[in-house]
């Protein structure tokens, strides 16, 4: 896996203008070798051959039609799940934050396998790496990035906030902030602090229920931090930021798609500047279901009515484990 604080350190007693070069080779010319460029001594790319290798190892890809998922072998022997979508012509990579979960949500196969460890910076642009590889070799490349596969992103915040800054460097990835989105459980502070942070990239709220009871018993931590809590610091968030937040909505059969479950919504997401995602849940090895197309209908009415601005998320990589909620690493 590529490691750029080894670079970095590498680097350290080699002219200014050599991280540039480096940073040309991994994320302009999208090499898998330092001994295919032309642009750094030979002495340089021997060194960075052998300690800094620009392998991203995917042990297995699956694909259908609009969906790539790989799994990628990091150093230590684990591994992470990532995923390509391709849709109305925009190429947009899901990617992981963690290995494992520590929250434990009930609908998602990532919290049943546990908590590993957090990623590196490098590890997480790593998956999109290997992803604009791929892209590269059909003269496409990445438009959007989203942090919805396996982790929490806000408990790996420092991590994070470092990839998205190579993510969005002219120099490193080079994509546009208002095409990178973090999704994230709800933890206040860490949604204060990024308000700070002078990115205009898209927060989006992992929500899925209109009150406590039904939330925390999907989502354990809401016992720690309600639903109060969190919406008082996206409140906060957009005092500073004046930027729209996502809220995240699976319908699950039975237990969030009622009609009053939706007006309970409405009241809650009365913000101009609040967005519902309304997401078909996708099973994982639980006794849960999606909703049926007619409470969806029914759901959707009732915002309708209320005049709560929502849109009804397109579904990717189902029939592969790819899709919202069912990455695992297995």
């Amino acid at each position: 896996m590529i490691d750029l604080e080894l670079i970095k350190n590498i680097l350290s007693k080699e002219p200014a203008y050599r991280l540039k070069q480096v940073y040309q080779v991994i994320f302009k010319d999208l090499s898998d070798s330092w001994q295919k460029t032309t642009i750094l001594p030979d002495k340089l790319k021997s060194i960075l051959s052998q300690k800094c290798p620009l392998l991203v190892n995917a042990d297995k890809t699956i694909s259908e039609k609009d969906t790539i998922k790989a799994r990628i072998i990091l150093d230590d022997g684990l591994k992470v799940e990532t995923v390509l979508m391709r849709h109305d012509k925009r190429n947009t990579v899901c990617v992981s934050s963690q290995i494992g979960c520590p929250l434990g949500c009930k609908f998602c196969a990532t919290g049943s396998v546990g908590f590993k460890r957090n990623l590196t910076d490098s590890e997480i642009v790593g998956q999109i790496v290997f992803f604009a590889r791929i892209l590269k070799k059909g003269n496409e490349k990445i438009d959007n990035i989203v942090f919805m596969g396996m982790g929490e992103p806000f408990l790996n915040y420092d991590n994070v906030i470092k990839a998205i800054r190579i993510i969005n460097d002219k120099n490193g990835l080079n994509i546009g902030a208002r095409h990178i989105s973090i999704s994230t459980i709800g933890i206040p502070e860490k949604i204060r602090q990024l308000g700070q942070e002078n990115l205009q990239i898209n927060l989006a709220i992992s929500l899925h229920s209109p009150n406590d009871a039904i939330r925390s018993s999907l989502m354990p931590f809401n016992d720690k931090i309600p639903i109060k809590k969190v919406l008082e610091a996206v409140d906060d968030y957009i005092k500073i930021t004046k930027r729209q937040v996502m809220f995240g909505y699976l319908l699950i059969d039975g237990i969030n798609d009622s009609k009053e479950c939706a007006q309970e919504l409405s009241f809650l997401m009365r913000n101009s500047l609040y967005f519902v995602n309304l997401i078909l849940y996708n099973p994982t090895d639980n006794k849960l279901k999606p909703s049926k197309r007619f409470q969806v209908d029914s759901f959707k009415k009732v915002l309708k009515r209320n005049k709560i601005k929502f849109s009804e998320r397109y579904r990717f990589g189902q029939n592969i484990d790819a899709a919202c909620g069912q990455l695992a690493g297995k």
